[in-house]
């Protein structure tokens, strides 16, 4: 049964340029190669994220959620099973998945316009696509900033133009890598009400990780969480409350608990 929260995305997708795609994960295991040995990081993964979808992944640092969501972008091949974006094998990068890191990884030597602007420029596309570049700017929030350089914005506002950057190519899959990690407290609840908002405006599916039990709560309709690594998966958490949510709804606060639990830290509840 489609529950309140996911009809609301639906609601959102109607319309919107970007329609969320479905994510695929089949069992998949992976490792790295360390002192001429494989050392596990993940194992055997299955799970699905439909179109529209927001699903954050908790777990500990190191348990390997970055290491999923490199693999869901195509910047890495799993040793053992598969992924798929509607169907299709995911096997290398692709302008549709869009992954953003913690970092906003802006090149100083470019305006915010032009930092938004690379994808299009990359693909040929810019000079059909200037406006698209002017409409998310705005959308972010940054449409008086255009020509400022990276190192005269905040930290929020310098994430902002990274969101910009990855909208710009209307994802139907956004990979977020704890985007709000190092902002400020107040800045990182600012920019949490923000994603959410595109997110429902836009329609695209979304993946997160992050280490932020609440921001899991607030943010996502389902939160994967993952055990110790090689990462398994504990439990699938399903949110249904309304947005925007409160940090002191019950049922929030009860799932809180839960997770806390899951991840062995129930103690500091």
């Amino acid at each position: 049964m489609v529950s309140a929260a996911l009809e609301l995305a639906a609601e959102a997708v109607e319309g919107s340029v970007a329609a969320g795609a479905t994510l695929e994960v089949q069992g998949v295991s992976h490792g790295f190669v360390l002192h001429n040995e494989i050392l596990p990081v993940l194992h055997d993964i299955t799970l699905r994220a439909d179109p529209g979808e927001f699903v954050a992944l908790l777990g500990a640092s190191g348990c390997g959620k970055s290491t999923l969501l490199r693999l869901s972008a195509g910047l890495d091949r799993p040793r053992r099973g598969h992924l798929q974006m509607d169907g299709v094998a995911i096997t290398r990068p692709h302008p549709s998945r869009v992954i953003m890191f913690q970092d906003p990884t802006l090149f100083p030597w470019r305006t915010v316009w032009d930092n938004a602007a690379i994808g299009l420029e990359a693909r040929g596309e810019l000079r059909h696509g200037r406006s698209r570049v002017d409409e998310v700017l705005s959308l972010v929030g940054l449409d008086n900033f255009g020509r400022a350089y990276p190192h005269q914005l905040s930290g929020g506002m310098a994430q902002r133009a990274a969101l910009a950057r990855a909208l710009v190519n209307d994802p139907r899959l956004l990979l977020l890598d704890e985007p709000l990690g190092k902002l400020d407290s107040l800045t990182r609840l600012t920019m949490q009400g923000e994603l959410t908002r595109l997110w429902q405006q836009r329609g695209f599916t979304v993946l997160m990780v992050t280490h932020d039990v609440e921001e899991a709560l607030l943010m996502a309709q389902r939160v994967i969480v993952f055990s110790e690594r090689p990462a398994r998966i504990r439990a699938d958490l399903r949110v249904e409350l309304p947005y925007p949510r409160r940090r002191d709804d019950p049922e929030l606060l009860r799932l809180r608990h839960e997770a806390l639990g899951l991840l062995g830290l129930e103690a500091i509840w």
